[in-house]
């Protein structure tokens, strides 16, 4: 299979199931928005090493948010047991500190239906003199703080999504496969209700489960995919020519939103020059029930 001249693997992303919040944050501008929004999704690349997986999802517009202010969504994606305690660990030391800010859940903006709702219960730092209000037609809490007032709604929509989707761009030079890794980001940013957590949503070492040498290691890197080592492991699945690879992680709240991402994201990386094979990962189905098969990814583009 081909797109836009680039070689695409016969092959499958694998993925496993989480569970999804999805605050939204607004400020009085745009910028410290943002700046609160970086804050809250701080060490949260993967779950191998941190307490949860989060990112930015996406900008939501002043006419879009309950108090008319702009605003930026973000997803953290946890295990059910974890999610609420990063939830409320996340507001309470990155957004009720940061300048100007008020939280509003923004869950049921992009899925059908929200099966249940986290208590987030941060009024308690009002030390009895917080208050409840309306705004935007939603019950909120206004606590007093140095600034003037921290405006935040206590309950958070959580449903059960998909992390781990994924896909591989292989580059003829690291250059390349960097400028495509960008361009795949940048066009999944335009799908709502994903996010790559990884740096700038790039992983640059990949790993697979376990240590073939370490037993004590959980993960190690994917030498499969490492091309300094092409010509020294057996089963090396880096293509002749290959001189660098990068990840593109992607966790949703829905198969579909997944799925919509992978095709935006690898359709975008095709059409640098120097990109020469797209692939994915997957464990055998070790690692979790869902499958993103390559070629059905992209059947309305191949």
């Amino acid at each position: 299979m081909e797109l836009n001249g680039v070689t695409i693997d016969d092959t499958y992303a694998e993925a496993f199931p989480t569970w999804v919040a999805r605050p939204i944050i607004t400020a009085v501008t745009e910028e410290w928005a943002y700046k609160a929004a970086v804050e809250a999704v701080g060490f949260a690349t993967s779950t191998i090493g941190c307490p949860a997986e989060a990112g930015i999802d996406c900008f939501v517009s002043a006419d879009e948010t309950p108090d008319g202010r702009p605003g930026y969504a973000i997803m953290i994606c946890a295990s059910k047991k974890k999610l609420k305690e990063q939830l409320v660990e996340r507001l309470a030391e990155c957004i009720l500190t940061a300048p100007t800010t008020a939280v509003f859940d923004g869950l049921a903006d992009v899925v059908a239906e929200v099966p249940e709702k986290l208590p987030v219960k941060l009024h308690f730092f009002g030390d009895g003199f917080e208050e409840k209000r309306e705004v935007g037609g939603r019950t909120v809490w206004a606590i007093p703080i140095m600034e003037g007032e921290y405006i935040g709604e206590e309950e958070f929509g959580t449903v059960k999504g998909v992390a781990g989707g994924n896909f591989f761009i292989m580059g003829e030079n690291q250059m390349a496969a960097l400028t495509a890794a960008q361009a795949a980001v940048d066009a999944i940013s335009g799908v709502c209700g994903v996010i790559t957590s990884f740096p700038g949503g790039v992983v640059a070492s990949g790993s697979k489960v376990g240590s073939k040498k370490y037993k004590f290691m959980g993960a190690s890197t994917n030498e499969a995919y490492c091309p300094t080592l092409r010509d020294r492991v057996e089963g090396s699945k880096v293509p002749e020519g290959v001189k660098a690879v990068y990840e593109i992680v992607i966790d949703g709240v829905d198969e579909d939103s997944i799925k919509t991402a992978m095709a935006e994201g690898i359709r975008a990386a095709t059409k640098v020059p120097g990109v020469k094979f797209i692939s994915a990962g997957n464990f055998g189905g070790s690692l979790g029930p869902f499958k993103f098969d390559l070629k059905d990814v992209l059947a309305d583009y191949l």
